[in-house]
């Protein structure tokens, strides 16, 4: 508990957190003002895993029950840890040496062949839907939600995504359109029926294929979109419009020539594109360890420093780029509670481990959005800037077009 002791009291300068350790000592950091946390730890090798590496062992501690909440949530303990990591601007000396090994393997960790890349996919996205529709909006988004006001719902958030993306795109009724990464199917699906464009949605999710593919005869547009099991990567076609929502975490940093290489060759000469993707704001950096190990292997959050020498050394124009401050903190807030609503039935289809495993997920996520520099870009690229208006006004005015069609057009249901 010493050395616990010592890297706490180094980092915890504001707020008030208080640990009970297996003695039933109480041990007090910060000021004693907000925020405020209460957790208890069960053993003296807890204590030395936490203080060695907390980047891997906080979660898996708090998953086996070694770290339990007396007074508060895991939230609150995550915002005060973070809060008082933005203030500071840096680590502790062996949280660094341990961050740095990490940055330096971090190609071996990102591999992601084809065969590879599925498995990893599969690690996440093929859990039971049943999971997804506890915490996900009725289309079923899994990424950041467009907040055009604070009081937003999540339904309206990420229609409005949807709507934003497919505005900056400038889509005509006809052109051909390819979604890499397709997921449930919700953005191709608007697509193909708010735009009237011919989709064609790749995912390597077999649960995401099958369902987006039964969405589209749902709605009685399969003759306009169609989702494949397919990499992006065996893809030969030529697309006017190309999109890319959530996926690009999945590519990894070793993989990124590969990707805007391909990119490339499949956008038309006066095609665009839009990738929309989380980023570091401080930075190339690694994936968190437990991230890594439980949630998303072999994932990586991009810096823009890493990402646009790409598209440049491949010859495509920047065209745009937006930063979507905080909205995936709300998003994941929104995520979180739902969750919460729903935990016993989280826990009736896998157990109690797994739900804490996910409520530190959506915690942890929540607070490095929110205080970890975490925010989104959303990058619009072609093969020449002369295809898509010289301002910014165009997408306004056809997001104002489309609010018009969605409310022509028959309310989407659940996925499931």
């Amino acid at each position: 508990m010493l050395l616990l002791d010592a890297v706490l009291k180094r980092l915890i300068r504001k707020g008030d957190l208080t640990i009970t350790d297996w003695t039933g000592a109480i041990w007090r950091y910060g000021d004693g003002g907000q925020p405020k946390s209460h957790i208890a730890i069960d053993s003296p090798v807890t204590a030395r895993k936490l203080a060695l590496d907390p980047d891997l062992n906080l979660g898996e501690s708090y998953m086996s029950g070694s770290l339990t909440i007396v007074e508060g949530t895991i939230y609150d303990f995550l915002a005060l840890g973070m809060q008082n990591m933005e203030r500071q601007g840096k680590m502790h000396w062996i949280h660094n040496v341990v961050h740095k090994g990490r940055v330096v393997t971090r190609r071996i960790s990102q591999h992601n062949p084809v065969g590879r890349a599925k498995q990893n996919v599969a690690h996440h996205y093929d859990l039971s839907g049943a999971l997804y529709d506890l915490f996900l909006d009725v289309d079923r988004q899994y990424s950041c939600a467009y907040f055009e006001s604070p009081d937003a719902s999540l339904e309206e958030a990420q229609l409005a995504k949807k709507r934003h993306l497919a505005a900056k795109l400038g889509i005509k009724p006809g052109m051909r359109v390819l979604d890499i990464g397709s997921g449930w199917g919700g953005l191709g699906l608007y697509l193909a029926e708010i735009c009237g464009a011919e989709v064609t949605g790749v995912t390597l999710s077999e649960e995401q294929h099958k369902l987006s593919n039964e969405r589209a005869a749902q709605r009685g547009i399969s003759d306009r979109v169609q989702f494949l099991l397919k990499d992006y990567r065996h893809l030969e076609e030529k697309f006017d419009r190309i999109v890319s929502v959530g996926m690009f975490e999945h590519v990894g940093i070793g993989h990124y020539p590969e990707f805007f290489g391909k990119v490339a060759t499949l956008l038309k000469d006066d095609g665009a594109a839009v990738l929309h993707s989380i980023n570091r704001s401080d930075g190339p950096g690694a994936t968190s360890a437990w991230i890594n190990r439980h949630i998303f292997p072999g994932g990586y959050i991009p810096a823009l420093s890493e990402v646009i020498p790409h598209l440049e050394q491949q010859g495509l124009y920047i065209t745009d780029i937006e930063i979507l401050r905080l909205h995936y903190a709300e998003t994941l807030r929104h995520w979180a509670r739902r969750f919460a609503d729903n935990r016993e039935r989280a826990k009736a289809l896998y157990d109690e481990r797994f739900c804490r495993m996910w409520e530190f997920y959506l915690a942890g996520s929540e607070c490095a959005f929110r205080y970890g520099g975490m925010n989104n870009f959303q990058i619009q690229f072609g093969l020449n800037q002369h295809v898509l208006p010289m301002t910014r006004d165009y997408i306004t005015a056809t997001e104002d077009r489309l609010r018009k069609i969605e409310q022509k057009t028959p309310k989407l249901r659940k996925v499931s």
